[in-house]
């Protein structure tokens, strides 16, 4: 295919992402790299950027779908791809594809796994300071969940650090999404980790608030917030986090944000003393995410 057609394929898929979610995109992202797959192989390195970085938007789409098996394949392919070709070329993709297969480790219980891939990009040194944060972000998620609190907290201090310096013309586009508020996030969930709910709490409530241009999946946050609510029987405060959460089902593309839903309104329905007006708006949420299986 040419490079051409690869980049505005490629082009699509995000604005498709952007605009509906993974929930929508997923299929077509499949789609785009069975199509990328019937040109051949890779002739030279402008074509071996584009497939690279069209894999890599199709990994993050399935990994936000839930796909984690065919992500995994389609981020171990693309950085294949990213390797070894110099900073103009596919390389500038590979601490992307990187940092998205730290999340996904964490993600899927391997924080120690997660960990090892963070730190062997920070181990590189001179990285661009927006890149450098996301992955002392992705160590302090990964030390929480090990249960290493104050190196967390020292990895995700450094990251605000470095976020405070601003943006600098050697950070890469794709780094955009990162600013406060997805920081914000992040550390309220790695102090969820350690059992931390009302400083992750407080966090979470000012990262889903945010508002702004942020990227979609941002609507986890708002579920992360009525889950850890739920989690340590804090029913009232989780039923005002759920009242919000039906009525945006519908609208949601994240399929990691719909289980973390799914995950407050089953602690809620478990828990015991809870107000019947919270059980009242869990089960409305519930109702709402079982119609969506059944479609």
């Amino acid at each position: 295919m040419p490079v051409a057609e690869l980049k505005a394929l490629k082009e699509r898929l995000v604005a498709l992402d952007v605009a509906a979610g993974a929930r929508w995109a997923a299929a077509g992202a499949l789609e785009a790299v069975r199509t990328a797959d019937r040109g051949g192989p890779v002739r030279d390195a402008e074509e071996r950027a584009a497939v690279a970085e069209l894999l890599q938007v199709a990994a993050w789409i399935t990994f936000d779908a839930e796909q984690q098996p065919a992500s995994r394949w389609l981020h171990l392919r693309a950085r294949e791809l990213a390797r070894g070709e110099g900073e103009s070329g596919p390389a500038e993709v590979e601490a992307l594809i990187l940092a998205v297969l730290s999340m996904q480790e964490e993600h899927l219980g391997r924080p120690a796994c997660s960990l090892r891939i963070a730190r062997s990009v920070l181990a590189r040194g001179d990285l661009p300071g927006r890149v450098a944060a996301i992955f002392h972000v992705r160590t302090g998620r990964a030390l929480a969940r090990l249960g290493q609190g104050p190196r967390a907290e020292r990895a995700l201090r450094t990251a605000g650090e470095l976020l405070a310096d601003g943006s600098s013309v050697r950070d890469p586009a794709w780094a955009w999404w990162f600013d406060r508020a997805g920081l914000d996030g992040h550390e309220g969930l790695a102090r969820a980790a350690p059992g931390d709910p009302e400083g992750a709490a407080a966090l979470l409530y000012g990262a889903a608030h945010a508002g702004g241009d942020g990227p979609a999946y941002r609507v986890l946050f708002a579920a992360e917030l009525a889950r850890v609510l739920a989690r340590t029987g804090d029913w009232r405060e989780a039923g005002a986090a759920m009242s919000g959460l039906a009525g945006a089902v519908p609208g949601v593309g994240s399929v990691r944000a719909l289980r973390v839903r799914g995950d407050a309104v089953r602690l809620v329905g478990r828990g015991h003393g809870v107000p019947r007006r919270t059980r009242d708006t869990a089960r409305e949420l519930g109702r709402v995410l079982s119609g969506l299986r059944g479609r």
